[in-house]
């Protein structure tokens, strides 16, 4: 329980964070909305830190802020996204993206509640800390000996999702020379070599 000057910067990081994430969704600009992403990271970075978690912390920064958050800002800025356009044709989503977050809402309920009506489940969940480990390598312990599988199986789904996307975005563009391998093998010497005549004074 956090009392005295830790509550103060609690409630400090907690509000800027919820102002943040509200400004994500509602500037106009894109690219001020991926610095106000930027700004809600490092403030939940904050939190995590004050309750003792400092590996969800750094991965916070290293990996939203220093990666993800970015790589949109590149993305927002190097392409040129008709954002007009874009929020359009989100409005025919709205009644899909209400649905998932109304789900999400209950299942915040059920857990929350959950964690209030029953604090003992959450304590036979959690497992505790070794005196001598630090809290990221206890997590450490558990993640690569017990949920080593669960983990392997998260990186996997990742893998497909990236490929996937990546897949579905691509556009190939006439006029562009690309390597085609089973061309290549195919290849035989009447089809590899053209032999023409040249006339004097003449090119090809």
């Amino acid at each position: 329980m956090l009392t005295g000057l830790g509550a103060i910067f609690f409630y400090l990081f907690a509000f800027v964070t919820v102002a943040a994430a509200f400004m994500v969704i509602s500037a106009r600009n894109p690219v001020h909305s991926v610095l106000y992403l930027i700004v809600t990271f490092f403030n939940s970075a904050a939190l995590f830190l004050l309750t003792g978690a400092e590996f969800l912390a750094m991965i916070m920064l290293i990996v939203y802020v220093g990666a993800v958050a970015v790589l949109f800002l590149f993305v927002v800025m190097m392409l040129d996204v008709d954002f007009v356009e874009l929020k359009r044709g989100a409005l025919q989503y709205a009644p899909i993206g209400a649905t998932v977050g109304i789900i999400l809402a209950v299942e915040l309920v059920v857990v929350l509640g959950g964690y209030v009506f029953s604090p003992e489940v959450a304590a036979d969940i959690a497992q505790p800390i070794p005196a001598d480990r630090h809290n990221t390598a206890a997590l450490g312990d558990i993640l690569y000996t017990q949920y080593i599988f669960f983990f392997q199986i998260a990186g996997l789904i990742l893998l497909v999702a990236m490929v996937g996307a990546i897949v579905l975005t691509l556009r190939h563009k006439e006029g562009i020379k690309r390597q085609n391998i089973s061309e290549q093998v195919a290849r035989t010497p009447a089809t590899a070599i053209e032999v023409r005549k040249v006339e004097t004074g003449e090119g090809i």
